[in-house]
């Protein structure tokens, strides 16, 4: 009797996180439409994973963060995992990037026509398809999965871990995101969290730019928590995990089954802090308003390359978070860092190639502790 209460409630654990789960089948529909305009599927393996964070206020406790002014994508960062599963590189890709838009089916079956346009209203004209081909098209990666998580979804994720512990530089008080903390450091809840990620003009310098690295600099702590609590490892702790993530997920059909799901989080489980690496697109002030965003060349397809391709990322210390600031193509300070170990192109047989450098871009790892 003991043995088939326990498989009950086994049974209803799986039952309610498979049930915490929507299946995106709308959106794998509309990408089937456009197969034939989609890059080439990833080096075996290798796994490319769109993260949305959506502002939407839609959904129960959303609507306390302000009224809805369509659907936005608040957050989009492309996690590549290695096919050898050693490494993961998260691309932050700026909401104020100047990109070309393809043309999109909108909610109401109607195209809205293609533009160039700022990277976020990819998500306002056509969801999330329409900002997979907007990233596609942009970056020539194939994304094999997609995630959309909502505010409640991220705050529930942090508190399932007991908060993640992060510093302030200097106080933050931002009635907009629900946060007033001193200065110094602190473990964040997720309420705290989802202020701390969001706010834009009560932190730092007010830019775009600033908040990425917060975010970043946010996930990398959220991610050595949960690797030095053992959370991947022990069914007590990942449940409260995987509810929580799961509470508020928006996926691929190819993920919304759990086991699927909590294979790929298994498999991520041996990557090294160290090799979980953070990084934003090498931009540059737009030069049709200094407000927006444009890719700097050659490094951004230098960086989708290595991706596209599955070779090692290098990154270095942001200069502002530096000593010791490392040198920088990039006018912001975004691009590559500064050059590292050669590699000789082939060439013209008997002709000597010249040494082209490794391309290091600025960024940080999980391992870099938040208040360092």
């Amino acid at each position: 009797m003991a043995l088939v209460g326990a498989g009950v409630g086994a049974w209803a654990l799986y039952d309610r996180l498979q049930g915490n789960i929507t299946r995106d089948d709308a959106v794998i529909a509309e990408l089937e439409r456009h197969e034939k305009e989609r890059p080439l599927p990833s080096k075996q393996g290798a796994l490319n994973i769109l993260l949305v964070g959506s502002d939407t206020r839609a959904g129960q406790g959303n609507g306390q963060y302000g009224v809805a002014r369509g659907q936005r994508s608040d957050t989009v960062i492309m996690l590549h995992l290695a096919a050898d599963r050693r490494s993961a590189t998260a691309m932050s890709i700026p909401r104020d990037l100047m990109v070309e838009i393809p043309s999109c089916r909108r909610a109401d079956g109607e195209s809205a026509p293609a533009r160039t346009a700022q990277f976020n209203d990819a998500y306002s004209y056509g969801g999330t398809a329409c900002t997979i081909r907007t990233v596609e098209r942009l970056t020539r990666i194939r994304v094999d999965h997609h995630m959309v998580v909502d505010f409640q979804g991220f705050k529930r994720m942090v508190d399932a871990v007991d908060g993640v512990r992060i510093c302030l530089k200097q106080p933050m008080d931002d009635k907009d995101a629900h946060v007033r903390l001193p200065a110094g450091e602190h473990t964040l809840n997720g309420e705290q969290s989802l202020g701390f990620v969001r706010a834009r003009k009560s932190l730092g310098n007010g830019s775009d730019t600033d908040r990425m690295e917060r975010q970043q600099q946010f996930l990398g702590a959220l991610v050595a928590k949960v690797q030095s609590n053992g959370v991947l490892l022990n069914p007590g702790k990942l449940y409260p995990l995987l509810d929580a993530a799961t509470s508020s997920l928006t996926t691929d059909p190819s993920l919304s089954s759990l086991i699927d799901l909590y294979d790929l989080v298994r498999s991520m489980r041996n990557i090294p802090t160290k090799e979980v690496r953070f990084l934003t697109v090498p931009r540059e002030a737009y030069a049709g308003d200094p407000n927006r965003d444009q890719l700097v060349e050659p490094a951004a397809s230098e960086l989708f390359t290595l991706l596209r391709e599955d070779e090692p990322v290098r990154i270095a210390p942001r200069p502002s978070d530096s000593a010791s600031p490392a040198p920088s193509a990039s006018p912001t300070g975004t691009g590559p860092a500064a050059p590292s170990a050669s590699r000789a192109p082939s060439g013209t047989p008997g002709v000597r190639s010249t040494p082209v450098p490794d391309p290091t871009f600025s960024g940080n790892s999980a391992a870099r502790s938040a208040c360092e």
